[in-house]
């Protein structure tokens, strides 16, 4: 019997299958890690070429980045100019997709101080990039990009911020689209501001915000009241030359800056145009304090006065003389605008601001005291501050004896408020001559200080100042307490080789508390009108020092000058030689 063997059933090949399933998965691992570095790689490159060539577009089209600069403050620490991350409207003319004449529409609703043209021509010119507005503000930003317009971007980039926004603007001034100062403390410090080590440490002013925020709002009320062209006012310190307030109107607000617009041309000697200058008169940017010359009239008198005495020709106080009729020089004739037609002593001659009295001491005293003391004030010169913007002075180039009598009361010679009110600080300081300076200065810092008036001469001015606030042409400036002295100017401003009548110049200096002056105030009003209390006078005496008056009874406390009923300048050795009560300029 055969013996049949058993065959063993096939088994399943499990090495093979997993070896199939092995390849197929690492086939499959293969792909995906080709696709995805494929994709890695084409998005890096793509964001590569768009970062590259935003970069590219950026330089080509866009302005440099703007620098940052250090904050200004004023004495106190309050903020007067900082940097601040702001936004900027601008828009890429090649992804517009809306229609430019209807964006410009929608835009000029956003921004009615711009017209429709002006933004139209921004979304239509042949650059690719443009500003539509800087500095705009959240609210300005938030309504741009309602438009849904996909052109339109709101780039972040520094701001430099003006807080205080009119406040001090011409003392503090403003940087241009570089980021550069372009105009006051921005200009005259710009490496310093700009100055990455000094960077986190402020630029300190010498200016008070409360005193500054007074005497531009007291300016104010007397421009708009009297209907002046512009009006000035500075507060100097006396002691040092610290520039405490510092005030030009009409004003303008830095943080928004309008272009000046072109002067009309003038007809030039040969008969053809020539481009014009810009004037005070055109641009609201012009510092009248250090930009503007005038001839400032009888506040010259009492810088005279004291001239004669350190000179020896005024010696005593009871000295009289001829008042009683107009002075013939030349060709020339030398009136009083109140002539009292008698002899007058020295301190009636200030009380009463007596032209010939004036012209009749200098003439004694000749050129050489009168015009080396004017040059020790430098009146010959640019006014000795930091302000970059300064305008030079008329200063008599010969010096014959009409010259000498007339720039003796103010006439004849031109210079800025600046140079008016260092002038008064020296006459009624003890006679020390400071430069005006707008940083705080620093405790026991060392002034380039001369001397220009004897001790005995200021004591003796102060006292003749005060005399003619309590008794002459200053009445209306004298602040009940504060112990105000001064002097009223109101002169024609010269025009056509001659003068125009109806074109007044006043102006009071002044200085308090005068037994023991500390601050110089000098207020000035460009062709005033009247005011609604005074209407149709435009002297100084009804026009400038009313609003000294009412600055130093408001800021006298914040100054640490209190209102004193039983203290003032003793006057009473002058009052004898002083009759009647008759007013003059």
């Amino acid at each position: 019997m055969a013996t049949i063997l058993a065959q063993p059933e096939p088994r399943p090949n499990h090495g093979k299958a997993v070896d199939l399933v092995s390849v197929a998965h690492g086939r499959l691992m293969l792909v995906l890690l080709i696709f995805v570095a494929i994709t890695g790689v084409m998005t890096v490159r793509m964001a590569w070429m768009g970062v590259d060539a935003g970069v590219q577009h950026e330089r080509s089209i866009s302005p440099l980045p703007v620098p940052r600069r250090a904050d200004i403050v004023d004495r106190n620490g309050v903020p007067l100019a900082r940097d601040i991350d702001g936004y900027a409207i601008a828009v890429r003319r090649d992804r517009l997709l809306g229609d430019p004449r209807e964006l410009a529409v929608k835009l000029h609703e956003i921004f009615p101080d711009q017209t429709v043209g002006y933004f139209y021509k921004k979304l239509t010119s042949g650059s690719q990039w443009n500003y539509l507005r800087t500095r705009a503000l959240p609210r300005e930003v938030a309504a741009v990009n309602a438009l849904g317009e996909i052109g339109i971007e709101f780039p972040r980039e520094p701001e430099r911020l003006y807080p205080q926004r009119t406040l001090a603007a011409h003392l503090v001034g403003f940087v241009d689209r570089d980021g550069h100062g372009a105009m006051g403390v921005e200009r005259a410090f710009d490496n310093r501001l700009l100055d990455a080590q000094m960077r986190g440490k402020p630029l300190q002013l010498s200016i008070d915000t409360r005193v500054q925020a007074a005497l531009e709002d007291e300016l104010t009320r007397g421009m708009e009241d009297q209907r002046a062209k512009g009006a000035v006012g500075l507060v100097l310190d006396s002691r040092n030359g610290e520039v405490v307030a510092m005030a030009s109107l009409p004003t303008f607000n830095p943080n928004r800056i309008d272009p000046v617009p072109a002067p009309p041309p003038v007809m030039g000697a040969d008969g053809k145009l020539r481009p014009g200058r810009i004037t005070c008169d055109m641009s609201p940017r012009c510092n009248r304090v250090v930009q503007a010359r005038y001839e400032l009239g009888s506040t010259f008198k009492p810088l005279s006065f004291a001239i004669a005495m350190d000179a020896g020709v005024i010696v005593s106080m009871t000295k009289r003389y001829d008042a009683t009729a107009p002075l013939p020089v030349g060709r020339f004739t030398i009136k009083d605008d109140h002539p009292l037609g008698r002899w007058l002593t020295v301190p009636e001659a200030l009380v009463h601001s007596s032209n010939i009295v004036t012209a009749r001491i200098a003439d004694e005293m000749g050129q050489a005291p009168l015009e080396r003391a004017y040059r020790s004030l430098e009146f010959d010169r640019p006014a000795s501050v930091q302000l970059r913007e300064q305008a030079g002075t008329l200063f008599p180039a010969k010096w014959y004896r009409t010259t000498i009598m007339t720039t003796a009361y103010g006439h004849g010679i031109a210079v800025t408020p600046m140079h008016l009110a260092s002038a008064y600080a020296a006459l009624v300081n003890g006679g020390m001559w400071h430069p005006a300076t707008v940083i705080r200065r620093a405790p026991g810092e060392k002034i380039d200080s001369r001397r220009v008036f004897s001790e005995a001469t200021s004591a003796r001015m102060r006292q003749l100042l005060r005399m003619i606030v309590q008794t002459g042409t200053g009445r209306n400036a004298d602040a009940a307490g504060y112990r105000v002295g001064g002097k009223t100017g109101t002169a024609e401003k010269p025009k056509d080789g001659g003068y125009a009548r109806r074109s007044l110049v006043s102006t009071f200096a002044s200085a308090f508390p005068m037994e023991d002056p500390r601050y110089v105030v000098v207020v000035m009003m460009d062709e005033p009108q009247g005011s609604a209390r005074y209407p149709g006078i435009r002297t100084a005496a009804y026009t400038a020092a009313p609003v000294v008056k009412a600055f130093v009874s408001r800021v006298g406390p914040l100054l640490g000058v209190y209102p004193e009923a039983n203290r003032d300048v003793d006057i009473s050795e002058l009052m004898p030689l002083v009759e009647g009560d008759k007013e003059a300029e």
